[in-house]
């Protein structure tokens, strides 16, 4: 019975004891044996905290998540091309991927080139033939593959950051719909470095 009253007395006097000016307070609690009410010889020692670690997540028992490494990825635009700025961008493109076949064919690699009116026909002995043609209506460049089926690839500039220079942007022929570029495709499937 006086071990009940003690145990009374101590929390009342936790509930209206008024907290320390530290963050962490300890307080000394005598430990009850069943054999006598209290016995102050062999004090126990608990610990309490005012505030909540700041590692905490939104969860009680979680930590904060890491924040995911950031990935550099290029965001690509379709320009907006006249048809002449278009008609010299996919010449220029044609002509430069022409040279690069014909060299490739002079070499005596296994590869059959022909150019005429903006279409390009390429057969590449063990893979099939590729065709690279332009498309003035679309301002684009369409691609038949043997290998990944038929893409339409538009003229692309990489979007200037904040710290770019206006009009100095690069740009490429790119297949919106998975942002892969023509000249990752040719040296993938062909194997030309462009």
């Amino acid at each position: 019975m006086a071990s009940n009253r003690t145990l009374n007395l101590l929390s009342r006097t936790l509930r209206t004891s008024r907290p320390s000016p530290a963050s962490t307070r300890r307080l000394l609690l005598p430990s009850i044996t069943r054999a006598g009410p209290l016995s102050a010889a062999r004090p126990q020692r608990r610990q309490f905290s005012a505030h909540a670690s700041l590692r905490k997540g939104i969860m009680p028992d979680t930590s904060n998540p890491d924040k995911p490494p950031t990935k550099t990825e290029t965001k690509f635009a379709v320009a907006e091309l006249s048809d002449a700025e278009y008609n010299d961008l996919a010449n220029e493109y044609l002509n430069d991927l022409l040279e690069k076949f014909e060299t490739l064919q002079d070499n005596g690699a296994p590869i059959d080139v022909e150019y005429s009116s903006g279409v390009m026909t390429v057969t590449v002995a063990g893979k099939g033939t590729y065709v690279i043609n332009k498309q003035p209506p679309n301002k684009q460049i369409w691609l038949s593959s043997p290998l990944s089926g038929p893409k339409r690839y538009d003229f692309c500039v990489a979007s200037e950051g904040q710290g770019d220079k206006e009009g100095t942007a690069l740009g490429t022929w790119i297949y919106t719909r998975d942002n892969s570029s023509l000249d990752e495709l040719i040296h993938k499937e062909i194997e030309l470095e462009l």
